[in-house]
């Protein structure tokens, strides 16, 4: 990861729990790589509320799939 300002990490992090921001738009901003972004926040968040976002993201990418 490259280094990334404190404003930017708290936009990324915004964006990534917000369940209207996919990982694409992400890359398209910043330049992160789903795995990178997934590294930033358990870097940041809390474990328990890292699990907690990594349990939504999945739930609801397997919803969204159904819905295509």
């Amino acid at each position: 990861m490259t280094d990334i300002s404190e404003a930017d990490i708290s936009a990324i992090i915004e964006m990534a729990l917000s369940d209207h921001t996919a990982f694409a738009d992400i890359e398209r901003e910043y330049g992160l790589k789903d795995k990178e972004v997934k590294a930033l926040m358990r870097s940041n968040l809390k474990t328990s509320s890292y699990r907690t976002w990594r349990k939504r993201v999945r739930t609801f990418g397997d919803r969204r799939a159904h819905y295509k």
